[in-house]
């Protein structure tokens, strides 16, 4: 097996480990049950390309639109975004964050940022930042 055969298998290795322990984790700095969805549904308006929806958050987080809806419901619920009527389409609800959804998604990142210390707190710099630019690229390119 090459160095590239592990790849695969690798990364979904660390979905499986993040997926069991970064969520009570990350929900550590607000204590909040439901901080974690809060942070994927703010962090989906604050990345949709255009005029967030609740099928934007659809989309980005890979749910039925029944369940986003849930999801924004709590996260406006929760005072991290407001609904307002699209100015594009009458219909539809645009999603903004609130001051209090971008002091979470603030937090979110720094919570980030430190979490990616730890795991490479053993590393010399160079391979720090060329895995972080590989991490950036590979997002980049699975959210284009």
């Amino acid at each position: 097996m090459s160095d590239m055969d592990g790849g695969g298998p690798a990364l979904f290795r660390l979905v499986r480990f993040w997926s069991r322990r970064w969520a009570g984790q990350a929900a550590a700095p607000t204590g909040e049950a439901r901080h974690v969805q809060h942070v994927m549904v703010v962090e989906a308006v604050r990345t949709a390309p255009g005029e967030a929806t609740v099928g934007t958050v659809a989309h980005q987080l890979g749910l039925d639109h029944s369940g986003a809806s849930r999801m924004v419901k709590e996260a406006v619920d929760a005072g991290h975004l407001e609904r307002a009527t699209s100015p594009h389409d009458r219909r539809r609800a645009a999603l903004r964050l609130t001051e209090r959804g971008h002091a979470l998604l603030a937090g979110s990142r720094e919570w980030q940022r430190h979490a990616f210390d730890e795991l490479t707190a053993s590393w010399d710099e160079a391979d720090r930042l060329r895995f972080a630019a590989y991490l950036r690229r590979l997002a980049d390119e699975v959210g284009a």
